[in-house]
């Protein structure tokens, strides 16, 4: 399936494509367009569009992109939910939702300047909620 989504990516934009490749579409197509693009893109493509406005699966309330994935498709892993927590915190303005929540801005913003594109961003960021999402595993079986 093809996915779309704005370029340019940020947390919520490179957390996205990390949860569907790990759990929902591990075969996906990642599409990074203009903003004014998604929509078109996606109809022409019939890409599932996301974190844009219009898009099938965006922010709603408080909640982001990431988290309508979650929704969408069910997952109910806590792990992936605390992960949720904390991207949910870097991509808004409550960057305090979690203690790791500014850390992850942060980082996201820098592989965003050493980044060649969004295909180079995201293969560097993948390990970071790779990290993440195994921290949240071992709290989760602890717990």
């Amino acid at each position: 399936m093809k996915w779309v989504t704005r370029e340019k990516a940020h947390v919520d934009r490179i957390a996205c494509p990390w949860l569907i490749k790990k759990f929902v579409d591990p075969q996906a197509e990642l599409l990074f367009v203009p903003a004014d693009k998604v929509l078109e893109v996606a109809k022409k493509e019939g890409a599932i569009s996301y974190d844009a406005k219009g898009a099938e699966l965006t922010h709603v309330g408080d909640e982001c992109s990431f988290d309508a994935i979650i929704h969408k498709y069910n997952l109910n892993d806590p792990a992936l939910l605390e992960l949720a927590k904390v991207v949910r915190g870097a991509d808004s303005k409550n960057r305090n939702l979690t203690p790791e929540s500014p850390g992850l801005n942060t980082i996201a913003n820098g592989f965003a300047l050493t980044s060649k594109d969004d295909f180079d961003n995201m293969s560097k960021q993948f390990h970071v909620y790779d990290a993440l999402y195994a921290y949240y595993k071992s709290q989760v079986a602890q717990k």
